[in-house]
């Protein structure tokens, strides 16, 4: 019953935010078993072009470090945050919310090739925040019980809270600089004034993710009719 349940909890996640999270937690177990090493994972322009070591372009978005405090801080965050926006404003939108992340993804790979950042998974799950916190930003939020403040500073009190620790800030950064690109482009420079939308999605990425919207004025073929839609259609009219 308690794998049955599992289960049924696991495979109600939203699949983007499913298939991310998963790969997350499988690469940090696979690094944590010793099957692999992070120099096999992180981000090097020389062996991605040099070496073809193409994988890179994923893997350095995979890693969030050893198990630890760190780690689970991370994954709670891209859970959340993740799903909150697919469940969202990506309802029912898979193939923009994919082109979200492709989108930001090649942002922060732009950067890294000229900045000595090696795993930009952070920086990912920051720009996620990002753009949840400023597509809901009268949402009270509460970190830790000792700060309560609107959900457009969550990103900036993260960058503190990673400052606390002594980590790098540019991470934090990166992520921030990504959404707000995004975040511009998508919500705010289309509603200016002689703007207009530049993020579009794909068709191939709609194809492969979406569910193709029903015409309302299709009428099916007789023989395509379900049968109890047939027989009530063959039923006698009343005398």
């Amino acid at each position: 019953m308690a794998y049955q349940g599992f289960t049924q909890e696991y495979l109600g996640i939203p699949a983007v935010t499913r298939a991310y999270t998963t790969a997350c937690v499988l690469t940090t177990a696979a690094v944590q078993l010793e099957f692999i090493t992070p120099f096999q994972l992180y981000f090097n322009p020389d062996l991605i072009f040099r070496k073809f070591q193409i994988w890179r372009l994923i893997t350095n978005f995979l890693f969030f470090g050893p198990l630890g405090f760190s780690f689970f801080f991370n994954m709670i965050f891209l859970y959340r945050y993740c799903r909150m926006l697919e469940e969202g404003s990506f309802r029912g939108r898979t193939a923009d919310f994919v082109f979200m992340f492709l989108f930001g993804g090649f942002l922060m790979t732009l950067f890294g090739l000229f900045a000595s950042l090696f795993f930009l998974g952070q920086a990912f799950t920051i720009m996620l925040v990002y753009v949840w916190s400023r597509r809901n930003p009268y949402i009270r939020m509460n970190f830790f019980g000792l700060l309560n403040f609107q959900a457009p500073f969550l990103p900036w009190v993260l960058m503190g809270f990673s400052l606390l620790l002594g980590n790098s800030i540019i991470i934090d950064l990166l992520g921030i600089a990504v959404g707000h690109i995004y975040y511009f482009l998508e919500d705010v420079f289309p509603n200016q004034p002689g703007g207009k939308k530049l993020l579009l999605t794909p068709g191939f990425l709609k194809l492969v993710f979406d569910t193709p919207e029903e015409d309302p004025n299709y009428n099916p073929l007789p023989e395509d009719q379900p049968a109890a839609d047939q027989d009530q259609n063959q039923q006698p009219p009343p005398q």
